[in-house]
């Protein structure tokens, strides 16, 4: 059975205050469940980079996650602005989210780009988040699934099967990322499930039955009930809602059995 995860990505918000007093909220809120939580799901937090520092100090004694919002594939060189994936380990970075529709539209990362970053990630042991997602004009264009599996076979160019365990897609749909409109749970699970048959005509059945697929665009404590219940969508990359602890923490123990 593949465990849960959660993952709140923060985008570029809060400060250093800010980080550390929602890390304190969202522990509180999560502090009756951690037993029922810790076996049979996984919660990450993702801060902006700046501000790991003050994360990794709120999340010591935790169970809750460290991860970063993004990474640079190279260790070290002329690069302004970009952080390494040697910056990110000391930190106690787990997790990385690669290929964002942020990053892709706003800064023009390509799938080759993308999948570079996901090969540095897993030679230095991070484990990556791999986006896919089409846009509002794709979708309507009937589009979606060639897109999505376009994406999904770039970044994972060269990946072998082995690799597949430390590596976790979210299908996050550009259209509801922000927007407050979600993909129904029947729209979700049939990417999610063409996501999964696409593993597994590449990498075989028990691999592509253990890899989790996260689903990601306006989740909310309203809608995440109805989305865990299908049976291709193991979790959710979550936005908005990952800003307040109450939110947060009700999306994380949905369905806890």
């Amino acid at each position: 059975m593949r465990k849960r995860l959660f993952a709140g990505n923060w985008k570029m918000h809060l400060d250093h205050l800010g980080a550390r007093a929602l890390i304190r909220e969202i522990r509180a809120a999560l502090d009756g469940s951690a037993r029922a939580l810790a076996a049979s799901r996984e919660v990450i937090v993702a801060p902006p980079l700046a501000l790991l520092y003050a994360a990794a100090q709120a999340l010591a004694g935790s169970d809750i996650l460290l991860g970063a919002q993004n990474m640079h594939y190279e260790d070290r060189g002329a690069y302004t602005g970009e952080v390494s994936p040697l910056m990110l380990k000391p930190f106690g970075v787990r997790y990385v989210i690669l290929g964002h529709s942020e990053r892709r539209k706003l800064f023009g990362e390509s799938d080759e780009f993308i999948n570079k970053k996901v090969e540095a990630a897993l030679r230095h042991r991070l484990n990556p988040i791999v986006c896919v997602g089409e846009s509002e004009q794709e979708r309507h264009a009937g589009r979606t699934l060639e897109v999505i599996l376009g994406q999904l076979e770039g970044a994972l160019e060269g990946i072998e099967s082995a690799q597949m365990a430390a590596i976790t897609v979210a299908y996050e749909p550009v259209w509801a990322i922000g927007t407050g409109v979600n993909a129904t749970p029947e729209q979700a699970q049939e990417v999610h499930g063409s996501i999964r048959y696409t593993l597994e005509s590449r990498y075989g059945k028990d691999t592509a039955g253990a890899t989790r697929i996260l689903y990601g665009g306006s989740v909310s404590p309203g809608n995440i009930e109805a989305l865990l219940a299908k049976p291709d969508i193991d979790g959710a990359l979550v936005g908005g809602a990952s800003l307040k602890a109450d939110s947060f923490s009700k999306i994380v123990k949905a369905r806890l059995d």
